[in-house]
């Protein structure tokens, strides 16, 4: 016999540790996006006071043409890293997102599967054609999400790959 009342708290109680861990995740990802956004404005905010000195500073119109090829590097270098990083940080907090989110669904797929074969224990007989539909659907579901974590993945390599190419092409010739 179960413990109904045991087996529901133990499942709110992993439920709740999911959420925890997810929401820790995300607010993870979400402070070091934050940090990332402050020091670019502060960066931003001294190369533009750094800039408009150096644009008052000009004395003819040679003077203007070097300083406008001296300032367009290093900001679109800037450009380009922080680009870089906001990258890196969305695909770790991807990553560690869907390594819980996979976790719950093997467990999810493990207790299904256990639930299935305890019904079909105690089933009663001429039922094989209901608990054999119920596996065929819990394959065809374990299958589609396959298809679909295969799919993610290969889009994720694919953002990666073309900013790789997108950061070896920048100017200087400089790869990250």
């Amino acid at each position: 016999m179960y413990k109904v009342p045991e087996q529901l708290t133990g499942v709110n109680r992993a439920g709740v540790e999911t959420l925890v861990t997810l929401a820790n995740a995300a607010f993870a990802g979400a402070e070091r996006l934050a940090a990332l956004n402050l020091n670019a404005a502060r960066t931003l905010l001294e190369d533009s006071a750094a800039n408009t000195r150096a644009l008052l500073a000009v004395k003819d119109v040679q003077d203007l043409v070097s300083l406008q090829n001296t300032l367009a590097q290093p900001g679109l270098e800037k450009a380009t890293d922080y680009s870089r990083s906001v990258y890196q940080i969305a695909t770790e907090t991807r990553e560690a997102l869907s390594e819980v989110v996979e976790g719950q669904v093997s467990e999810l797929n493990k207790n299904a599967s256990l639930a299935l074969d305890r019904a079909v224990k105690t089933a009663p007989a001429g039922s094989d054609l209901a608990v054999n539909a119920m596996r065929s659907a819990l394959s065809a579901a374990n299958s589609a999400y396959d298809s679909m974590s295969k799919a993610a993945r290969q889009a994720a390599e694919m953002a990666q790959a073309t900013l790789a190419v997108a950061t070896a092409a920048k100017p200087g010739g400089k790869a990250a």
